[in-house]
């Protein structure tokens, strides 16, 4: 994130040894170090928040996607199988017509 040099890390330690003191120096140290650690959980939990928002969106899409294709799949089949029945119908009624149209030759 930041571009710091060992040199430049030295000037810092040396401002503040000289601005804060050496006595309250390894308290301000401490206290700053667990600040800094703070601040990296937190933006690591609001990262991790962030990536599971991200991958729950992509399997609500991909759970729409299947219930599409899963529509269209159902949809195809039950025209299917109505143009079969109906097939299915035609035949049996075609069938009944020449059982029909023979009995009567049939009785003479």
């Amino acid at each position: 994130m930041f571009d710091v040099s060992f040199s430049e890390l030295l000037v810092i330690a040396f401002v503040a040894l000289i601005v804060i003191g050496p006595e309250k120096l390894p308290k301000v140290a401490r206290t700053l170090g667990a600040l800094v650690g703070r601040m990296q959980r937190y933006l690591a939990e609001v990262k991790e928040e962030v990536n599971r928002e991200a991958r729950f969106e992509e399997l609500q899409q991909l759970q729409n996607e299947i219930k599409q294709s899963s529509h269209k799949a159902q949809s195809k089949a039950q025209r299917k199988v109505s143009e079969l029945t109906q097939e299915l119908d035609f035949q049996a009624l075609d069938a009944l017509e020449t059982v029909s149209a023979k009995e009567p030759s049939a009785k003479s």
